[in-house]
């Protein structure tokens, strides 16, 4: 198993750049066969929506589309897959970020009641509090 960080995964999802978007598809597609035999962090994870609305203008639909799809890739194995999918479903009908829906899933893991916010859009999320 091998570990992408954020950079290969973006350039595979988008292929804007020729050379960089080449290397990130060989790596990827030679495992193609090896179930889970590429690891993608939660941080990956959040650092790969984040840089898809802000450097590429991708849409909530469109960011909803892609997770789905890389969670559904059999080659990934994810750290927090449960919760990443319970941040989709949160980011799918909320008004908060991606990243913001994992913390409070994460913190929720771990016993906490509530994550303490700043973040108004979130005012709708039982998994936070607003002060």
């Amino acid at each position: 198993m091998i570990g992408l960080d954020t950079n290969v995964l973006v350039r595979y999802l988008v292929q804007d750049d020729p050379a960089q978007a080449a290397k990130a598809t060989r790596e990827i597609e030679s495992r193609q066969a090896e179930s889970g035999s590429i690891h993608l962090t939660a941080i990956v994870m959040c650092e790969t929506v984040w840089v898809l609305e802000t450097a590429y203008g991708f849409a909530k639909g469109d960011i909803l589309g892609v997770v789905e799809r890389v969670l559904r890739t059999r080659q990934f194995d994810f750290e927090h897959k449960d919760l990443l999918w319970a941040a989709l479903a949160d980011l799918r009908t909320g008004k908060g970020d991606f990243s913001d829906y994992l913390l409070g899933r994460i913190g929720q893991s771990t016993g906490c009641a509530e994550t303490v916010t700043m973040d108004r859009g979130l005012n709708d999320s039982l998994l936070f509090r607003v002060i």
